[in-house]
């Protein structure tokens, strides 16, 4: 088999290269790995304006939103403003596998879907809880946590579905009911509730201080993802070094890893590669087999939400708070 081949269409290129000096994989082996997802990492990419991380040869990897001007004229795509720029971005909308097989030939590595679909991106259809460990060797602590957000959301009445992160730490998926213009705030304050409920329960190993020094060590409960956000898809691959075993291990291309609660405390994020990922999935989609039905979020998480600070205004004020404590000290 030649360095070129054709695949739906698309011609793919250089495909034994590698992807980097720590990727342990190559281009073929990245497109062989979403060729072979395609059908479980599709559904939950269609319809979202999509940013990806792209590795390109001789170059620091970078994220892109705005699709490259030789774009194909059937990838389709969507103009969305900008308000922190100023500007029109036009995004990639991955609904095929020839699309995705042409963002792949790209060496797009990592996919970043929107919260929201294409039509109002604000509205996001999940309240998503990103679990951060303060380094990567504990992630039975991030199991612990991801318990503690679970038995938040039991307390109300909601379930959600969880996944390695792809890198040190996992993410809960909770499927929203949307009605309303405020629907999006809304998500956003009942993801900061739960946050800060799931710390309650054990302050001792969870933490909501979205300032790293305020952690104390503690597994992060980032309830940040909302408003025009983007989280890493289920099934997509990731940059290595940050899922890795701190024992040391070889290099690899970890993907984020769809699993059931029951299985959390017997992987490791590392156990998830472009090379095994497969093995593990067999036919099924274990994704989509785990995530519940929308749900509508209970007015009262609603409401002690929108009593909380947003964290990045929150730590931006306190950080000049310090700034000036220290000027002045």
């Amino acid at each position: 088999m030649t360095a070129d081949e054709q695949r739906a269409g698309v011609e793919l290129t250089n495909l034994d290269q590698p992807l980097g000096p720590d990727a342990g994989a190559t281009k073929r082996d990245l497109v062989d790995y979403l060729d072979a997802v395609a059908d479980r990492i599709l559904p939950v990419l269609a319809g979202r304006p999509l940013t990806v991380l792209r590795v390109l040869r001789g170059r620091a990897p970078f994220m892109q939103k705005n699709v490259p001007k030789y774009t194909p004229d059937w990838v389709r795509t969507v103009p969305i403003w900008a308000e922190a720029s100023h500007r029109e971005i036009r995004y990639a909308l991955c609904d095929d596998r020839r699309t995705l097989l042409w963002l792949a030939n790209q060496r797009a590595v990592e996919y970043h879907p929107a919260l929201g679909l294409a039509d109002n991106i604000y509205q996001p259809t999940h309240l998503i809880l990103d679990l951060d460990p303060p380094d990567a060797e504990d992630f039975a602590a991030v199991v612990a946590v991801a318990e503690l957000v679970r038995q938040a959301l039991a307390d109300c009445g909601l379930s959600g579905a969880v996944k390695t992160s792809g890198s040190r730490g996992l993410h809960i998926f909770v499927p929203v009911e949307l009605s309303g213009d405020a629907a999006g705030n809304d998500v956003a304050a009942a993801t900061r509730a739960l946050a800060a409920r799931a710390e309650a329960l054990d302050p001792a190993i969870a933490t909501t201080a979205f300032i790293v020094e305020d952690r104390a060590g503690k597994v992060f409960v980032d309830a940040t993802r909302s408003g025009g956000a983007t989280v890493a898809a289920a099934y997509s691959p990731r940059l290595r070094g940050r899922g890795e075993r701190s024992d040391g291990g070889k290099p690899c291309t970890p993907v984020s890893f769809p699993l059931s609660w029951s299985e959390l405390a017997d992987v490791h994020p590392s156990d998830f590669t472009v090379h095994t990922a497969l093995e593990h999935l067999g036919d099924r989609d274990p994704w989509a087999e785990a995530m519940p039905a929308p749900q509508r979020l209970p007015d009262d998480l609603i409401e002690q939400g929108h009593t909380i600070p947003v964290a990045r205004v929150a730590a931006m004020h306190e950080g000049k708070r310090r700034a000036k404590a220290r000027r002045e000290g």
